[in-house]
């Protein structure tokens, strides 16, 4: 029963997500309500905010990372350095066209990135969940990558979060202009590993 609920909630999420995509690429962000939402998903308004605490938390969940940089780095195996692990996971993920990456060209990922550029109070709830991971990758850069203090910590850890939050901006921005997901994929592994050279580069008295 427990894998049946599980399935029910998902499939749920699911039909919320989708009512609201469609809603907001017809009207645009701000001329979309919370009861337009719920009515297009035909379920309540109790019932959507039991699974979206906010309006912006519908586009905000696509660019959510549940495995992020601070599991990554918690579970990397212990020979492979904190930069490694992330590279690692990166180039990876825009194998897999992950969204988190801006590489994807999915009508749903095209949306999101359109309207988190067009809306500021998406950019504003994107840089509070932001910090908040940021702020778990410095407390485990402390704990098990032997950096000394809170401010390097937090040094890495923003150099860290920009570079990704640019590499999935030009990868986006490239979708956003007609460019397929295949097409961009060899300029955005080059990309990314320019960038994480730069960052080993810079690094490598601390990690």
């Amino acid at each position: 029963m427990s894998g049946l609920r599980e399935l029910k909630r998902r499939r749920t999420r699911e039909a919320i997500t989708s009512a609201a995509l469609r809603l907001f690429r017809e009207s645009g962000f701000d001329g979309v309500s919370v009861a337009d939402i719920a009515a297009e998903a035909e379920i309540s308004k109790p019932t959507l905010f039991a699974y979206f605490p906010t309006k912006e938390d519908l586009v905000i969940h696509q660019f959510v990372d549940e495995n992020g940089p601070a599991e990554i780095v918690r579970t990397r195996p212990a020979e492979v350095s904190a930069l490694t692990a992330l590279e690692r996971s990166f180039l990876a993920r825009l194998a897999a066209r992950d969204p988190l990456t801006g590489l994807n060209d999915s009508p749903d990922a095209i949306t999101c990135h359109t309207l988190l550029y067009s809306a500021p109070a998406l950019l504003a709830r994107l840089a509070t969940y932001l910090l908040e991971k940021e702020q778990e990758l410095v407390d485990e850069l402390r704990a098990s990558c032997g950096v000394p203090d809170e401010f390097t910590a937090r040094l890495v850890a923003a150099q860290i979060f920009g570079a990704q939050r640019i590499l999935g901006f030009h990868n986006a921005r490239e979708i956003c202009g007609g460019r397929s997901a295949d097409e961009t994929y060899p300029d955005a592994v080059a990309r990314a590993e320019a960038a994480y050279r730069m960052l080993r580069e810079g690094l490598s008295s601390v990690l």
